[in-house]
């Protein structure tokens, strides 16, 4: 299958200086390190082996765009952004030194200082190893927490509210298995109103990682708490992102969500704080 060229300014780096160095040919990554081909460099631009090529002028368009990627077109390269009418919200692949992550209305989906957003991820999962059984991810994003979970569990169901994420995730070459692999199953809704429609006790793990408190204010509600209980088996594990419990804005959303996620009937809730989260059991 061919798939569209993605580079972003780390590529983009590594071109220029080859470039200034003299060299006809390097190694470089189509789809943001996943893998590397052989390119040749002229006085034009560049020359991908699948027939994309590149000028120098859009090379240093990408240089200095440090937080976009883009896809290489015929008509020269397009930034990754779109803006969703649904949610009114601007949503970009943002560029990393390793797996990239997405930016929305300007929040970043993934922890990425000091650590890869695909390591993020696994902390995440960690937290209610063994994933296995039927898996809910609420917040499908660039569908990592998807992905790692369908490598153990048996189904993963994943909820996206945003279009315009959808598309980013489309374009992403890291989110390639949310649309391969058969045992992820995708739902596009708000997850406030899709998860009321789940049976009792259907789910042996869910993995609650929404956007900040800011922007979807109601997935932390005691309501929406209640539903996550319902559906969530007996010896279940809930695992709820939110964000750096020792920071003073996210320890005031801990105590609020610890607080309305016991009154919604988890025995026992743990920091995790080595996962910016907390594991609710049931």
């Amino acid at each position: 299958m061919s798939y569209p060229i993605i580079l972003s300014y780390i590529q983009a780096e590594v071109l220029l200086v080859a470039r200034r160095q003299g060299d006809t040919a390097l190694e470089v990554s189509p789809d943001l390190g996943i893998t590397t081909v052989t390119v040749n460099l002229s006085d034009d631009g560049v020359e991908f082996p699948q027939g994309g090529h590149v000028r120098w002028p859009d090379i240093e368009r990408i240089k200095k765009a440090t937080t976009n990627c883009f896809i290489v077109k015929e008509s020269g390269v397009q930034m990754i952004q779109t803006f969703s009418e649904y949610t009114n919200r601007v949503c970009s692949l943002l560029p990393t030194k390793h797996t990239p992550s997405m930016l929305i209305a300007g929040f970043t989906m993934h922890r990425i200082v000091d650590i890869d957003p695909m390591q993020d991820t696994r902390k995440k999962i960690a937290t209610i190893a063994p994933v296995v059984g039927r898996v809910l991810d609420t917040a499908t994003g660039l569908g990592y927490t998807a992905i790692e979970a369908a490598k153990t569990a048996e189904q993963v169901i994943t909820i996206e509210l945003d279009p315009g994420a959808q598309e980013i995730a489309h374009l992403n070459p890291w989110s390639r298995d949310l649309f391969g692999n058969p045992k992820i199953r995708q739902i596009m809704g708000d997850a406030f109103e899709v998860v009321p429609t789940f049976d009792d006790n259907s789910f042996d793990r869910i993995i609650h990682d929404p956007p900040v408190f800011s922007l979807a204010g109601e997935l932390y509600s005691g309501t929406f708490y209640q539903q996550l209980y319902r559906i969530l088996k007996r010896g279940g594990r809930l695992f709820h992102y939110i964000g750096n419990l020792e920071s003073k804005s996210s320890g005031t959303v801990t105590k609020g969500a610890l607080k309305r996620l016991q009154e919604a009937g988890f025995t026992r809730v743990v920091r995790r704080p080595e996962a910016f989260g907390v594991v609710a059991y049931k």
